[in-house]
């Protein structure tokens, strides 16, 4: 990579004008960690509870919307149960639902399970003037990431395939966020997708969990943009795990016509009982 990353700051408090006509609203979650027992915790948080009250935050404040990204790590246990639960809570919205895995989902399970009528794991999508990519960056029994052959060709050619804006959208950090120990878990071989995306101009942005903190940057034009997890936070720019005392949180995002992207973090009122803000790792 030689282009210049430069540092951004997320839109603040996005209003009816932000969205004008053929906008799409569009919401990201990511790193729910759900479990097929509804009472397990993450860190001391109940990850099930904090689902819920990022969602009801999301009804009372922030509808309508048009779509739903859940940007992996879904379910902690890689249990159908924990897929059919969350395919559940997220086919309730009644919109449609993007999906891709992070580290500690298993793909094939996902994908089996995580099944509701408005719930899709494809890897192209299409809403409006945009082109959704999700890419997954898994590798098995490894908590870093890595875009495959096959995954570079199918960005390729759905890049090549359209006109529309898109939005790359995937779970691990394909840039270093600042954090010694998490910037260990990156995708292993960002040149090649940075490669594909320089060749395409109609490529606005790059999203994407894993590190359960806001990051925004921009690099050659596109917006780079990574977002709080549903349940436990990880403080930024830490050499060393460590746990923030920030509440759960998700990304709310504005997709222009023109290709614009408007954006901002929310984060629920307050912090969940019982997070282990003491702990050296999980």
């Amino acid at each position: 990579m030689t282009a210049s990353i430069t540092g951004a700051t997320a839109d603040k408090g996005l209003r009816d004008a932000d969205f004008p006509a053929g906008t799409l609203r569009v919401l990201q979650l990511t790193d729910t960690h759900l479990y097929a027992d509804p009472v397990r915790t993450l860190l001391g948080i109940n990850t099930l509870d904090s689902f819920r009250s990022v969602l009801r935050q999301v009804r009372d404040a922030h509808w309508p919307l048009d779509l739903l990204l859940a940007t992996g790590d879904l379910v902690h246990d890689a249990s159908p149960e924990g897929y059919a639960r969350i395919a559940r809570m997220l086919a309730e919205f009644d919109v449609p639902v993007f999906c891709l895995p992070g580290n500690h989902d298993i793909p094939p399970v996902m994908r089996e399970h995580l099944r509701a009528a408005t719930v899709s794991t494809d890897t192209v999508q299409d809403l409006g003037a945009w082109r959704f990519v999700m890419l997954d960056t898994v590798i098995p029994d490894d908590e870093g990431g890595h875009l495959g052959d096959d995954q570079l060709a199918a960005l390729e050619r759905a890049l090549a395939a359209t006109d529309r804006h898109v939005l790359v959208c995937m779970h691990h950090q394909p840039v270093d966020v600042g954090s010694a120990w998490i910037d260990t878990m990156t995708v292993d071989n960002p040149a090649p997708l940075f490669e594909i995306l320089d060749r395409h101009d109609h490529v606005r942005g790059v999203l994407w969990g894993h590190i359960h903190q806001t990051y925004e940057a921009r690099r050659n034009g596109v917006r780079l943009m990574a977002s709080p997890s549903t349940c436990v936070q990880f403080a930024p720019r830490h050499d060393d795990f460590k746990v923030d005392e920030e509440p759960p949180g998700f990304r709310l995002l504005a997709l222009l016509p023109d290709g614009t992207i408007r954006s901002e973090v929310v984060r629920i009122a307050e912090m969940p009982h019982g997070v282990e803000l003491a702990s050296a790792g999980y």
